[in-house]
């Protein structure tokens, strides 16, 4: 999946509109199992995405493989990153 990303340019794999200054990411990977309103529900509960940047991100992570749906700290983003893992999410922190 890296490859993905090191061909793709950031911006088209983020559904959030700037890096926080902390630069950390929370990745969602496709999984070609949950469906789009499994993993939006999921994004809205954890992530407190809005319904679109959550519906925009399942999408980006469909098309692309990956998306980046949240910036933040290494630490706000583990506790994100350990619910979704729970919810069976394919998620990566970088």
């Amino acid at each position: 999946m890296s490859d993905i990303y090191n061909e793709t340019n950031p911006e088209e794999v983020s559904c959030l509109s700037s890096i926080d200054e902390e630069g950390n990411e929370l990745i969602l990977f496709n999984d070609n199992i949950h469906t789009f309103d499994y993993v939006i529900d999921c994004l809205l509960e954890v992530c407190k995405l809005s319904y679109e940047q959550a519906s925009n991100c399942a999408n980006i992570a469909h098309r692309k493989g990956l998306c980046a749906v949240k910036h933040g700290s290494y630490d706000e983003l583990l506790k994100m990153h350990d619910q979704l893992v729970k919810k069976k999410l394919k998620v990566e922190i970088r």
